[in-house]
């Protein structure tokens, strides 16, 4: 819980701060600090490389640069060293794509009383747009290169040999598993359309010989396989609890006896108000999904018992946005 007196001007600063998110999912949408990449440009120069009107542009520049991620001198405007790490494509920690994401659920949100109201998703349609689905992609891959390479040094799978990432998207937990374990091969489970760029990203990382990848839906299809370790990272969530309960029983029939269970989430503490991320994300799995919600500790832990694991924990990592992982062996 915040601790933090709530004043008329925190108010009034939380209701007026999608002001700066709209402001920084516009200079992403125009790729404005990768145009800038490291030079420095005035307004006019600015305009015309992107084909925006030059009164328009200075007020998006001049925004940007007193939020502090522009700097401006003398007229002419330049990244600062945080732009060009983050929010320049091409770069190894670029993070646009999940902040165009973000941009991408801003009408869902607007109508979140609606959802309250309805209990039913404001999210007119599924993700068909090719764009969109693209930034999802990515901004999962993105978050989740900036997790993966110290996450993995923390769960010990010494002795294991295949390992099945449930959901694995691009396979981007899979390959730094892989990574860290040598002897290890892994199988990533998805839907068909993301086997292009999962394999694109697993051949990327030279571990096309140790990943394979196996289309399915794991609402409506079987899982096929052996495996002594089963990874789930945020799949739950999206889920309501018989489907969830449905999904680790299909990681349960696939792990042999003494096989490890992984989940990866973000963790609501049992009294379901905190952390505050996990209790917002919630609202965000209420305004685009039929069921899904955050999940407490207790409620996964009694997922897994009824589907027979043992030993069940939580483990100590404690990642951006509170996820946690939870563990349990069959």
């Amino acid at each position: 819980m915040d601790g933090r007196e709530w004043t008329a001007g925190r108010l009034l600063g939380v209701s007026g701060s999608y002001w700066q998110a709209c402001t920084l999912h516009a200079g992403i949408e125009l790729d404005l600090f990768t145009l800038l990449g490291t030079d420095e440009m005035n307004a006019d120069e600015v305009a015309g490389a992107l084909e925006c009107d030059v009164r328009g542009i200075s007020m998006l520049l001049n925004a940007l640069s007193a939020m502090g991620l522009l700097v401006k001198k003398k007229g002419q405007y330049a990244n600062t060293t945080a732009s060009k790490s983050l929010l320049v494509k091409g770069s190894q920690r670029y993070v646009g794509y999940m902040v165009m994401h973000h941009h991408n659920l801003i009408e869902a949100w607007s109508h979140l009383d609606r959802a309250v109201r309805t209990g039913k998703p404001v999210r007119e349609t599924p993700v068909h747009d090719e764009e969109e689905r693209q930034s999802f992609l990515m901004g999962m891959f993105n978050l989740a290169m900036g997790i993966a390479p110290d996450l993995v040094k923390q769960i010990d799978l010494k002795g294991k040999n295949h390992l099945l990432d449930l959901g694995g998207g691009p396979g981007t937990y899979a390959i730094h598993f892989c990574l860290a374990n040598p002897d290890l091969k892994a199988t990533v489970y998805d839907l068909p359309t993301t086997r292009p760029f999962a394999e694109k990203t697993i051949s990327e990382f030279g571990v096309s010989d140790r990943i394979d990848f196996m289309a399915g839906d794991y609402l409506k299809d079987d899982v096929s396989g052996n495996y002594d370790v089963a990874w789930l990272s945020n799949v739950l969530h999206g889920e309501g609890p018989n489907a969830c309960r449905m999904i680790i029983d299909k990681a349960v029939s696939v792990l042999e006896p003494g096989g490890l269970l992984l989940i990866h989430d973000f963790v609501l503490n049992d009294t379901f108000d905190g952390p505050m991320f996990p209790a917002l994300f919630s609202l965000n799995m209420l305004v685009n999904t039929e069921d899904g919600r955050s999940y407490s500790e207790g409620q996964i832990k009694e997922m897994l018992t009824n589907a027979g694991v043992k030993n069940i924990r939580r483990l100590s990592f404690k990642g951006p946005n509170e996820s946690g992982i939870m563990s349990g062996v069959v």
